[in-house]
């Protein structure tokens, strides 16, 4: 199981509803954050979840270059009003590069490069995430059906292959100029649902 451990739960209660909110660490020695509402626990709906990889950027600054403090903050909104819901803040900064090999792809995406190919000439893959850590997270809880907020399929497949039944929730965003690009270069070439 990755050697999850859950370091510490306390509340948390947030704009966007009450949430209960532990620090869990696996082998990459990060803190990785996950935050739970629960309104009923005897409800017969699987919960939503909702994947979130750190995005410095867009998540704290409003960063229009994509749409991921779009979804944070929607996610936490739909899950913050549902009857039980998990949001996992992954530290997986820039698909896993991290903020400075994200700054250096960004500045060749302002050369007119996608955010695939920028990522490859720095010799990196074009994504390095690793989900193993929601679906043990979510073993240890005794849930094996979630309804995932994505338009990501290969988290589909990662929770999938890991004996989570997945139903998805589709998480539209607004397209800016500036992310008409990055968002239309995950449709194209990573597979991803329609934004």
């Amino acid at each position: 199981m990755n050697n999850l451990k859950i370091l510490e739960t306390i509340q948390l209660p947030t704009r966007h509803g009450p949430f209960v909110m532990s620090i869990i660490s696996v082998d990459d020695g990060l803190e990785h954050v996950v935050l739970e509402h629960i309104a009923d626990v005897e409800q017969s709906k699987p919960p939503l979840v909702r994947i979130h990889s750190e995005c410095m950027t867009g998540d704290i600054f409003g960063s229009h270059r994509c749409d991921c403090g779009e979804q944070l903050e929607k996610s936490l909104d739909i899950i913050g009003a549902s009857d039980h819901g998990f949001v996992f803040y992954l530290r997986q900064e820039g698909r896993g590069i991290g903020l400075l090999n994200k700054m250096k792809s960004y500045n060749l995406q302002e050369q007119g490069y996608d955010t695939i190919e920028a990522n490859h000439m720095l010799g990196f893959d074009t994504d390095l995430r690793d989900y193993k850590m929601v679906a043990d997270y979510l073993k240890t809880r005794g849930i094996d059906h979630v309804t995932l907020i994505t338009n990501n399929p290969e988290k589909c497949v990662a929770l999938s292959s890991d004996d989570i039944k997945v139903d998805r929730q589709p998480m539209p965003t607004t397209t800016h100029h500036e992310n008409k690009k990055y968002k239309d270069t995950k449709v194209k070439k990573m597979g991803h649902f329609g934004h």
